[in-house]
């Protein structure tokens, strides 16, 4: 070798060699000469444009800051929503506040609405009660339990239930009697056993109780001729 070989830097080949196999599947040399697979230790960048936002070092996307909904719009958004309901039934309290919650409205703010449509007579727990109760006699000819039950389903409190069940008149037997009788008149091919028995189901269901219940259905059908002996009582001449 010349000496002006000796200033020259040896030349490290780029590729080939005994080890480039490895290196080209992703091995490398370590220092004791052996061949390790590092590829866990540099992760692949992902192909393509980097999107947007994303760290140098290959991190998810930065979060973009969220804007704020406007507390003005919020409200207005709430209280249009509550019209649109209120606009096809009556609402109670509970009912109405539960619309205002769905449309993300503060629980403060809350307050204010229902106390302003509380003085606008938008709503009234106490008039809605009287309502239901008489919708329930007239058309559902329903007793006292099945009142009170449906008054508690819509939300209105205890008490205004109870000043709403007071107004009633004591007559929850004719009731009973009267809708026993509508019913009655399609039993006439039933055993008097199971016309009985299943009269008695149709009126506990409308809330009456099981004394006013069996009064009203053996009444009805021994009118209706299937008085419990099976034999139709038909009026002479």
């Amino acid at each position: 070798m010349s000496q002006e070989d000796e200033h020259l830097a040896p030349v490290i080949p780029l590729f080939g060699g005994a080890n480039h196999g490895a290196r080209s599947s992703g091995a490398d040399e370590n220092a004791d000469g052996s061949v390790g697979d590092t590829r866990s230790e540099h992760p692949a960048r992902p192909r393509g444009p980097v999107p947007l936002g994303a760290h140098a070092s290959g991190g998810g996307d930065s979060a973009e800051p969220t804007e704020e909904p406007d507390p003005v719009e919020v409200r207005r958004r709430a209280e249009e929503a509550l019209v649109r309901k209120l606009r096809s039934r009556a609402l109670s309290v509970f009912e109405a506040r539960s619309v205002l919650r769905e449309n993300r409205l503060p629980r403060d703010e809350i307050d204010e609405v229902i106390d302003d449509f509380t003085h606008r007579g938008y709503i009234d727990d106490h008039t809605l009660a009287s309502l239901l109760v008489t919708s329930g006699v007239e058309r559902k000819k329903q007793g006292r339990v099945a009142l009170a039950r449906a008054l508690a389903q819509r939300g209105i409190p205890r008490e205004i239930i109870d000043e709403a069940l007071a107004e009633l008149p004591d007559d929850d037997a004719e009731r009973a009697l009267e809708f026993a009788r509508t019913k009655a008149r399609g039993m006439d091919r039933l055993d008097p056993e199971t016309a009985l028995r299943r009269l008695m189901g149709q009126l506990a269901r409308r809330g009456y109780n099981g004394r006013t219940a069996m009064e009203a259905a053996r009444t009805a059908l021994r009118e209706a001729g299937n008085g419990g002996s099976g034999v139709r009582f038909v009026d002479s001449d």
